[in-house]
């Protein structure tokens, strides 16, 4: 008898009271391990994961969290070979398993650089600008995002063992959840390797993961408003869980990816003769075939215009016949097994239903040649493609989780956006035209029923990542039948996992509770330029209010024939005082920015290494010949950089007129070092 294999429970491995159900090789039949969660304590594992991994992740910025993700992909890419060996006996060859694994691991990655760049070197969020509430400007609302005192639990698929924990466990860390993995028990062997290799790096927090082989039991009883499921499933097991008790009235949040009848829609301009009828053509074949086309994103519907059917039918057969179906460790194979012999007799009942409303133009769902292994005692199944029969409903209705797809006709693109709905919602559907205007009127067709849109044509073939990738940096869900969940998209799914508050108060109080500097709060002046003070010196609410500058039209002349802006508000005095806004010669908005920046800069070398941006600049008043400005710099933000000798500062600046009016606002964006002098310099 094979190994029990194991659940990580408050800090350590839990083995089942029982033998365990077997788990098989979807190569050879044979057993590779065990699976059961007989006597464990679900109750011990929520409030580890609430008591000690909420607290451990919570107590670090974003930036630190990124950094242990960057630290933990690095990490499971250098032990990734061992992963690829369990991942062959999944039914998965090389390709697949890069998908899985490296693509879990690439996510990883992703989320880290993603934490660096876009979020705070904080524990909070700040949701948008602030909204003003009274008109003195003495009240005002800012939305926040902070952290949940909750759990992510995760519940995942077969087919994806590897991706399917990553892609969750990446946003959910980030935004300060400890993860509790539940793998689907066909393939959860090859979760709990990766689980085990990421507690023995030490890399996370005590609590941030646990795992769970085996049954779910009353893990969702556990479960309270604080805390947030992920499932990715089918829509039978789905609606299981939105009827339970902790969804319906503990509040409890649920995300659902689920069954989805992806399609792939040639467009009506494609000749067989154009690039796009070959890059549809390949498109579908290998989305039929990777992971023995086991993935939620596979095309299950190919809808071609009537004219060409014949033709697109022709060369899809044709691509497959070439398909080497085997054992994944010979190099000739191009399509390993189904997950397991069961998941294989569903298919074929899928096959069976679908053959109601269709006729199998390839394959043989009872009979397939195999290279380098035993037919009957591995899952393995032949590609089949179907083809449609005038008003056939099934191929809407039914998906073969499988290498299956149906092709079906349309005589419109109306008719093709039509068609492409039936599916009551889907994660994904591809067009191939190199039409615009076909692409808009499918796109706006076709987006209100799909979490993705691949448009694809010969331009970006060469970058495409394929219809059946989801990006990191991209939503991955889908409305209606798919779920309705988005597992993915960028800081979008680290904001998903968080709470959305609205605070009100005073500008001093926003400043406090948020570390950002508002517009109203207190600033605090002094002997020392701002610009003399290195970041650990620097304080929010640090000023300098400038002396004063008028702006001549020598200035403004200068400035035209230098910059070679000769706009005719600038060197046409009729003109501009024709024009009600500007009643004469102005200055440039760029040329009062330039003015402000001498106004307020401190010339020296110091701690401010370099100005690397602008944001939010607004021209508010324009500035005539002869009109006095003065500037107001205060530090708004100061972000550390933990992998670097300094760090962001953000700093408000107010440009006011003579009479007090404000002529341009903006942030200015500055590198400052941590301390000053530096090392090395005197």
């Amino acid at each position: 008898m094979s190994a029990l294999l194991e659940s990580y429970i408050a800090g350590q491995w839990f083995r089942a009271q029982d033998e365990g159900e077997p788990v098989v090789d979807a190569v050879t039949g044979e057993e590779v391990a065990r699976v059961s969660s007989r006597g464990l304590d679900y109750a011990a594992l929520v409030n580890h994961a609430r008591s000690v991994g909420a607290p451990a992740i919570q107590a670090l910025t974003f930036h630190e969290r990124a950094g242990l993700l960057k630290s933990l992909a690095k990490h499971l890419g250098g032990v990734k070979d061992e992963f690829y060996a369990l991942s062959a006996r999944t039914g998965a060859t090389r390709r697949d398993s890069m998908v899985d694994i490296d693509g879990g691991i690439g996510t990883v990655f992703s989320y880290a650089s993603k934490g660096t760049r876009e979020l705070p070197n904080d524990t909070i969020v700040l949701d948008g600008r602030f909204e003003p509430l009274g008109k003195q400007g003495t009240f005002l609302g800012q939305h926040i995002y902070i952290s949940r005192p909750g759990v992510a639990v995760q519940i995942n698929a077969f087919n994806f063992p590897v991706w399917g924990m990553l892609e969750k466990l990446a946003p959910a860390f980030l935004a300060g959840l400890p993860s509790i993995v539940k793998p689907a028990s066909q393939t959860a062997y090859l979760t709990e390797a990766v689980v085990r290799r990421i507690l023995e790096s030490g890399i996370l927090p005590e609590g941030s993961i646990q795992l769970v082989c085996g049954s779910a039991g009353t893990l969702l009883d556990e479960l309270t408003e604080q805390d947030c499921v992920a499932f990715t499933g089918s829509a039978h097991t789905a609606a299981i869980l939105r009827n339970h008790s902790s969804v319906l009235h503990g509040g409890v949040r649920l995300g659902v990816e689920a069954d989805s009848l992806n399609s792939a829609i040639l467009g009506p301009d494609v000749m067989t003769t154009d690039p796009e009828f070959d890059l549809f053509v390949k498109s579908v074949v290998t989305e039929m075939t990777v992971k023995a086309g086991q993935k939620c994103t596979a095309i299950r519907r190919v809808l071609v215009p009537v004219d060409i059917a014949d033709e697109v039918v022709d060369a899809i057969s044709a691509k497959l016949a070439k398909v080497t179906v085997g054992n994944p460790s010979d190099d000739s194979v191009r399509m390993g097994a189904l997950a397991s012999l069961a998941q294989r007799d569903e298919v074929r009942k899928a096959v069976e239903a679908l053959g109601n409303a269709a006729d199998i133009v390839f394959g043989d769902p009872n009979q397939v040649d195999v290279v380098g292994a035993d037919a009957e005692k591995g899952a393995f199944l032949s590609p089949v493609l179907l083809r449609a029969r005038p008003g056939a409903v099934e191929p809407h209705d039914i998906e073969p989780f499988g290498p299956v797809a149906t092709v079906l006709s349309y005589g419109s693109i109306a008719e093709a956006v039509e068609l492409a709905a039936r599916g009551r919602g889907s994660l994904v559907v591809s067009l191939v035209s190199h039409d615009p205007q076909v692409a808009r009127d499918v796109a706006l067709g076709v987006a209100p029923w799909h979490g993705r849109l691949l448009v694809l044509d010969r331009d970006d073939a060469g970058e495409s990542t394929g219809h059946g990738s989801p990006l990191p940096v991209l939503v991955h869900g889908g409305p209606g039948r798919a779920g309705g969940g988005e597992e993915l998209g960028g800081i979008r799914a680290v904001l998903h996992h968080m709470q959305r508050t609205a605070i009100q108060g005073s500008p001093d109080m926003l400043t406090a509770v948020t570390g950002q500097w508002f517009t109203g709060s207190r600033r605090r002046g002094g002997e020392v330029h701002p610009f003399r003070k290195s970041l650990a010196e620097l304080k929010i609410g640090d000023s300098i209010e400038s002396d004063s500058r008028q702006v001549t039209l020598d200035d403004i002349d200068h400035f035209a024939e230098f910059t070679g802006d000769t706009f005719y508000a600038h060197t046409d005095p009729e003109a501009a005082a024709a024009n009600a806004l500007f009643g004469g010669i102005v200055a440039h908005g760029y040329l009062v920015v330039s003015l402000a920046a001498g106004l307020f800069v401190e010339p020296n070398p110091g701690p401010v290494l370099a100005n690397f941006g602008v944001d939010n600049l607004r021209f508010l008043t324009p500035v005539k010949a002869e009109d006095t400005i003065r500037v107001t710099l205060t530090v708004k933000q100061i972000i550390p950089r933990s992998s670097a000798d300094y760090g962001e500062v953000r700093w408000d600046a107010v440009v006011i007129n003579q009479e007090g009016a404000a002529v341009a606002t903006y942030d200015v964006l500055t590198l400052v070092a941590k301390t000053w002098p530096q090392e090395g310099q005197n």
